[in-house]
């Protein structure tokens, strides 16, 4: 007796052509299934092995667990001198299209674009593959790859002549993958009608400054995180700074010229804390050697020690008092010779919402000052780069999101890791 027969005879009601036609259909493909034996993505057949395992996925949250010994390629400096050579590069996926054994897609570095062409094969598995055709447009990535000559003129890309065929991809930052507006939106002229008008966003602080209200400039921070979003990679504002300062003394100002940086990094913020460091070591070095007569006309006048410069680092428990800054400097001078230091690994608890955690040890963060002669000079850590952990974060600092949203939009269509820091105007007489 067939399954239709079976069926109509056991059933209390008699089934309809309809009803019998469907379950002829699902024996008959029930029968070429077991003809064909099981599949790739039957759970009890053997599923094809991924070659490629380790060799693509995703980072995490890049939060300085460790500094890795790689160098990366800038995309404008790869040429033929490079062909068959094996580097590094990060950049943004520009575009993607992809196949089942094959994807390409375009990798992008602020104006900088190369074709990377995945083909499956003994090294390359059909997971990877896949994997990588799906990673959201405008995610940074990190590849590995084989530089090529291509076959003919890549027209699309800046990079014409060369391609990358990946043998590690890993993404450093994942986009949302809905995107507000396309590239090729924001890429038209202001005279295109299909274009998008720019809107410049203007947000001012509300103070009381000194029983009066007033908009006061106040620190840059948020803005330069904004422009690393933006594949700036490194920017730096000076300006005036107003804050409402009751203290009197040559340490507290209510006005004053600052120096902001902001600078993104590989794998670890002290990639970022040693070049702030040695800018300012230059920058000592470079008036000691460049205006000796001018300094010693003025120490006619106004005597004082000559200034001495080494980097050292220390571990602390708690933040720092006036006082205690001033011993500490008493103490590294003593022992290291040194005007100029930098601290490491401050508490969480002291630091803003946006400074990202130690990743060994919660209660500290990943954050640093730099002190002159026992008195703080610069104050920077490592930024949260991912929205939802800045959004925790912001939470647990009981601060209102919706003031802030579009600082942490943000950092939802891929933004690099990035740390910096904050110069003020000091004193030291």
């Amino acid at each position: 007796m067939s399954d239709q027969e079976a069926a109509a005879a056991d059933g209390e009601k008699k089934l309809s052509k309809k009803e019998l036609n469907k379950l002829a259909k699902k024996a008959k493909k029930m029968e070429l299934t077991q003809q064909k034996g099981p599949s790739a993505n039957d759970a009890s057949g053997d599923k094809e092995e991924d070659v490629s395992v380790g060799c693509y996925g995703s980072y995490g949250l890049v939060q300085s667990t460790d500094e890795k010994d790689i160098v990366f390629t800038e995309l404008n400096a790869i040429n033929k001198d490079l062909a068959n050579k094996e580097i590094w590069v990060r950049g943004r996926v520009h575009t993607t299209r992809s196949t089942g054994k094959s994807c390409f897609l375009v990798l992008r570095h602020k104006v900088h674009t190369i074709q990377v062409g995945l083909f499956k094969g003994d090294l390359v598995s059909k997971q990877m593959v896949k994997f990588v055709g799906a990673i959201p447009k405008e995610s940074i990535i990190d590849i590995q790859a084989k530089v090529v000559v291509a076959e003919q003129e890549v027209s699309a890309c800046t990079q014409k002549e060369m391609e990358l065929h990946p043998i590690q991809v890993f993404v450093v930052s994942s986009s949302e993958p809905r995107l507000p507006l396309q590239i090729e939106d924001a890429s038209r002229g202001e005279n295109d009608p299909s274009g998008l008008a720019v809107v410049n966003l203007d947000t001012r602080l509300d103070n009381s400054y000194f029983k009066g209200q007033a908009y006061l400039a106040q620190s840059p921070q948020l803005y330069k995180q904004m422009a690393i979003a933006g594949d700036f990679e490194k920017v730096f504002t000076v300006g005036a700074v107003f804050r409402a300062e009751d203290s009197n003394t040559h340490r507290h100002m209510t006005e004053f010229v600052g120096l902001d940086l902001e600078m993104a990094f590989k794998f670890h913020y002290h990639e970022v804390m040693r070049t702030i460091g040695d800018v300012l070591i230059n920058v000592f070095k470079g008036l000691q050697r460049e205006y000796a007569h001018e300094i010693a006309a003025v120490g006619q006048q106004y005597p004082a020690e000559p200034f001495r410069v080494l980097r050292a680092g220390f571990g602390l428990e708690e933040d720092l008092s006036t006082p205690l800054e001033k011993k500490l400097g008493r103490l590294v001078k003593d022992k290291y010779k040194t005007d100029f230091y930098i601290l490491d690994k401050f508490p969480l608890a002291v630091r803003p919402f946006y400074t990202m955690p130690d990743p060994h040890d919660a209660r500290y963060s990943n954050s640093y000052d730099m002190f002159m002669r026992g008195e703080e000079i610069l104050s920077g850590a490592q930024r949260i780069h991912d929205p939802t952990f800045l959004t925790e974060r912001a939470k647990h600092h009981n601060i209102e999101l919706d003031k802030i949203q579009a600082y942490i939009d943000a950092f939802r269509y891929g933004c690099p890791p990035h740390a910096g820091g904050g110069i003020a105007a000091v004193s030291n007489g």
